[in-house]
């Protein structure tokens, strides 16, 4: 009997309820990745009948999922920024979160048309530059990551938005051997700190090296912030996602590297302190 999509969106209900309380959402979307089509066109049809490999490859993925495989690595794309990206267990799946900080850049890089040379230390899937760069057709932007699987899949992406001439990927650690003055320096890095990673459901999913940020949260960006202090250009700006426990320890740490700056941390959309910024 060919399973229809309104079957197949009813049988995953219980399949899917243990592991998100979005499970609906979960099954639409996974759904319509297989099926090549966009949510609504699955509401609009829900008595078309999936092909035999259609409904192998539903059961797979439903399956992966049920197991507690994030859903943006089993469809191996994620949205940031409108921009759909691809993910693998290898970078951090990219957050709504972060998404101030891409606002953030782009109203200065607006406001500043002269200031076009940029970095995103940490760079995961390359979802911050690849936001500037699709956004700001002049800029020059630097993308950094110590992991080589990291700048691969952050390669896909530049590759997937035909960015390869305004972002040079570079393995390195931090803003080691790149040569500054940077105008605008970004960055979201490792910053939750050890010992509460294994109580965190994303510690399970996703990959410890992109947010273990030491005893105190502040392993890596600690270093960042002294590199950084004689990187960023005079008048240029810093944005940097921090973990909301860290706000005062890292406005602290940044005074002591700008301490004529403008320097504060702003609220992201659930009211939690969460961007570091920093104008010099």
């Amino acid at each position: 009997m060919s399973l229809t999509i309104d079957a197949a969106l009813a049988g995953a209900k219980t399949r899917l309820a243990s592991q998100s309380e979005s499970f609906g959402l979960y099954a639409q979307v996974l759904l319509a990745h297989i099926l090549d089509k966009d949510r609504a066109w699955l509401l609009a049809h829900g008595d078309y009948a999936l092909t035999d490999p259609q409904a192998a490859d539903w059961d797979k993925a439903v399956n992966r999922v049920a197991a507690g495989e994030a859903l943006p690595y089993v469809i191996g794309e994620w949205e940031f920024y409108g921009l759909k990206l691809k993910v693998t267990p290898d970078v951090l799946i990219p957050r709504p979160e972060t998404e101030l900080l891409v606002d953030i850049a782009l109203a200065w890089l607006r406001a500043n048309p002269t200031r076009r040379r940029a970095v995103d230390v940490g760079t995961g899937s390359g979802c911050i530059p690849v936001a500037l760069a699709a956004n700001i057709p002049d800029l020059q932007i630097t993308a950094t990551d110590i992991s080589p699987a990291a700048l691969a899949v952050a390669n896909a992406n530049v590759e997937r938005y035909k960015l390869e001439d305004h972002i040079a990927l570079k393995q390195t650690s931090l803003l080691e051997g790149l040569p500054g003055p940077f105008d605008l320096i970004c960055s979201n890095l490792p910053y939750i700190p050890s010992e509460r990673l294994p109580v965190l459901e994303v510690s399970k999913r996703e990959p410890w090296l992109a947010l273990d940020g030491g005893p105190d949260g502040l392993m890596l960006i600690r270093p960042f912030l002294q590199q950084a202090a004689t990187a960023l250009a005079t008048g240029g700006l810093l944005l940097a996602e921090i973990d909301a426990s860290l706000a005062t320890a890292v406005i602290d740490l940044a005074k002591g590297h700008w301490p004529h700056a403008k320097i504060e941390v702003r609220n992201d959309l659930t009211g939690l302190p969460r961007l570091l910024v920093v104008e010099n």
